[in-house]
């Protein structure tokens, strides 16, 4: 699994005033949360860039004031005007407590309706999990092979091991639907029968 290290500063001050006064400086406010303490740091709006505008699921190592934290992304804030970063959550990895985290799904494999002439339709990029942070990877493998034209698979049809998925069983993974192509061409077949 990928790591991003960030350098972050320790914040003493607290409030809008000195908030503003930092995000002027180019820096982005962050809180690490879960663990024994909750720490509030700034680091400059790069360090981001690498663990915020990816779909992958990244651990970050956060550096602050000589303490190393491991810690995943829970929430985001951007400006409203400028669409700027403004502000990450973290949750710390503590090796005995459970996390819930958005893990991505990893597709493999060409669906059967997909070779019948049928077209795959993902409906679900991530899936909510919760497990140790030992057990974390970088996404849910799920193999669409034995997909069929006409065929769903479904959150309740994907197993993973050592997590307990927190979502509905019957929402929709993927999906290979019928084309117009493929339509027009049945009913083609179907008149030509009669």
């Amino acid at each position: 699994m990928n790591t991003v290290v960030i350098e972050g500063q320790l914040r003493t001050d607290s409030g809008k005033k000195a908030a503003r006064d930092l995000r002027s400086q180019g820096k982005v406010l962050g809180v690490i949360y879960g663990g024994k303490e909750e720490v509030h740091f700034s680091a400059p709006v790069l360090a981001f860039r690498s663990l915020v505008y990816t779909s992958a699921f990244q651990v970050a190592e956060i550096k602050v004031d000589g303490k190393s934290y491991k810690a995943i992304v829970k929430d985001l804030q951007f400006d409203v005007v400028t669409d700027r970063l403004n502000h990450v959550d973290f949750l710390e990895l503590v090796e005995d407590k459970k996390i819930i985290a958005n893990l991505p799904f990893i597709f493999e494999g060409q669906p059967a309706g997909v070779k019948a002439g049928g077209r795959l339709q993902l409906r679900l990029k991530k899936v909510k999990v919760r497990t140790f942070p030992k057990h974390l990877t970088d996404g849910i493998k799920v193999d669409l092979t034995n997909l069929e034209l006409n065929g769903n698979l479904r959150v309740e049809d994907i197993s993973v091991e050592n997590m307990e998925i927190m979502m509905p069983g019957r929402q929709p993974v993927a999906s290979v639907v019928m084309t117009r192509a493929l339509r027009q061409a049945e009913t083609e077949a179907a008149k030509g029968k009669k």
